[in-house]
């Protein structure tokens, strides 16, 4: 098993020296931007700390792919911050914002085939595998975003099909890394289901407590304003329990109108006094524990050494615990 150590400064090693074409400029400074502008690179270093389960080290069979990983996760915030209007990622100008949409639709297109390039570095013997893995989940984010969007203009969006959405656009891509890495390390099938299955459950558990961060987050540390969700009416995990618990006025709450500083925070008040009233905070907590439980019980599954299972469990709650 490889050290977490050494993970953690061959990740670092692997983005600050990520290189793009150097020209044109105005099409891949954008991306440049992107990745300089950070994050937690959750999805390369799931899938290093899967690879490195079964292996002794590093080579770029799987740094290359663990790095298309980001790049393409890199490429769907890209586009989703068009989608939401939203002005901010992590504490900086979104791609639209500080360049224009056309830029960032473009910008972002090049980014999603730069991934498959990555992806396309792994092993000659499990490439058809990594690709079906990869091309699969690429489909399937895609069918998440669209899921999402529809959800925008339907106020009848239960819990069930909720998690089906972020299932499909945040699980399976945190799944895919922790089986990709699996499969490029070597193990078996039965342990890469394990793997993805933990990877998925981790993914549901991160999403929700995205949600809950969104009402109840510190702004310095969640890297975008707080409340976004609720100023812009998305449906969340919180906002779907507080109506299944019978909110009173919560669609009124949520549709009210926002355009001044002051109206947008008495917005945001209102809506998360609804969200007290039932009890959806605490229910949300109670939820990531939940499925963060399911995921190392599948990570168990997978029978790997104790020392392997508190690398699992370690990144399990580097992700979930911020919500506590």
């Amino acid at each position: 098993m490889i050290q977490e150590s050494i993970l953690e400064q061959t990740l670092k090693d692997l983005f600050a020296h990520i290189e793009f074409q150097a020209q044109p400029a105005g099409l891949y400074d954008p991306l440049r931007y992107m990745m300089a502008i950070g994050g937690k690179r959750i999805r390369p270093r799931l899938c290093l700390l899967s690879y490195g389960l079964f292996a002794d080290e590093f080579t770029p069979q799987i740094l290359q792919p663990a790095a298309g990983l980001e790049v393409f996760h890199t490429f769907t915030l890209i586009h989703d911050d068009i989608m939401d209007r939203s002005a901010l990622r992590r504490g900086q100008q979104t791609i639209w914002k500080k360049w224009d949409e056309d830029t960032a639709i473009l910008s972002g297109d090049v980014m999603c085939i730069d991934a498959f390039k990555r992806v396309s570095k792994a092993p000659a013997a499990v490439l058809p595998q990594v690709l079906d893995l990869f091309t699969k989940t690429a489909s399937e984010v895609c069918d998440g975003q669209q899921l999402d969007m529809e959800f925008e203009s339907r106020s009848d969006v239960t819990m069930p099909e909720y998690m089906q959405m972020i299932g499909l656009k945040t699980g399976v891509l945190i799944a895919c890394s922790a089986r990709m890495g699996a499969l490029i390390g070597g193990a078996g099938e039965t342990r890469q289901q394990a793997l993805y299955n933990y990877g998925y459950n981790l993914g549901l558990a991160f999403q929700v407590a995205d949600d809950y961060l969104d009402a109840y987050g510190d702004q310095k540390v969640f890297g975008k304003p707080i409340g976004g969700d609720i100023l812009n009416a998305k449906k969340s995990w919180l906002s779907i329990e507080a109506a299944r618990l019978g909110a009173p006025g919560l669609v009124e709450a949520l549709n009210a109108p926002a355009e001044s500083p002051e109206e947008k925070a008495a917005k945001i008040a209102r809506v998360k006094a609804l969200y007290e009233q039932v009890g959806v905070a605490d229910a949300a907590k109670r939820e990531i524990a939940r499925l963060s439980t399911l995921a190392i019980r599948e990570a168990e599954s997978a029978a790997l050494p104790s020392e392997g299972l508190a690398a699992l469990n370690g990144f399990a709650n580097s992700l979930v615990g911020r919500t506590f």
